[in-house]
């Protein structure tokens, strides 16, 4: 990952993943672009989840469905603008799920999480009404305005990470306190 906090070695995203319990998802966070690379990242981190952090050609997927059968995809999306709407639909007939954050593609180290900022949930919401796949929100979420992210958006799920950490580690005073600021009727 070219940014963000919490990067680990691939030798110990392989020994979390040798620990987990089958049912439970385990991630591999890649920028990999080239079906080839994201192929070999997962065959030596064995995750049973792959989260691609930058924007792929919709030909990759399908390269990946028949290389890593039973392996699930998840595509960020860095929410700026109506492409980004359009890419999402696009992306959402190939992969498992989708994961909204706040991002720059643009600069020269690319920002692909991690950032802490909030995005448009106008055009999160769009695109949440014009998938039909499981959308995860992320970006700039907090005890302050997750409430309101979930109504405007409505996600499947929350990915959260800046806003829970202290120093570079999880925080356990602010993740209890994000999870009490978590409405009781979407709990």
């Amino acid at each position: 990952m070219p940014s963000g906090p919490g990067v680990i070695s691939e030798d110990v995203i392989a020994q979390i993943a040798a620990t987990v319990p089958p049912p439970i998802a385990t991630f591999l966070l890649t920028s990999e672009h080239s079906p080839q690379a994201i192929i070999a990242q997962q065959r030596r981190c064995r995750t049973n989840t792959i989260q691609l952090c930058d924007h792929l050609p919709v030909s990759v997927y399908a390269h990946l469905r028949d290389e890593l059968p039973g392996i699930a995809l998840v595509q960020v999306i860095h929410v700026t603008d109506q492409a980004s709407v359009d890419y999402a639909v696009a992306a959402s007939a190939h992969v498992d799920a989708l994961l909204l954050d706040s991002g720059n593609l643009n600069l020269a180290v690319k920002e692909l999480g991690g950032t802490g900022r909030t995005h448009d949930w106008s055009l999160s919401r769009r695109i949440r009404e014009a998938i039909s796949i499981p959308l995860f929100l992320a970006g700039g979420l907090n005890q302050a305005n997750v409430a309101e992210a979930m109504a405007a958006v409505e996600p499947f799920g929350l990915d959260l990470c800046s806003s829970v950490r202290t120093n570079d580690h999880l925080d356990p005073v602010k993740l209890r306190a994000f999870f009490a600021a978590i409405p009781n009727e979407a709990s």
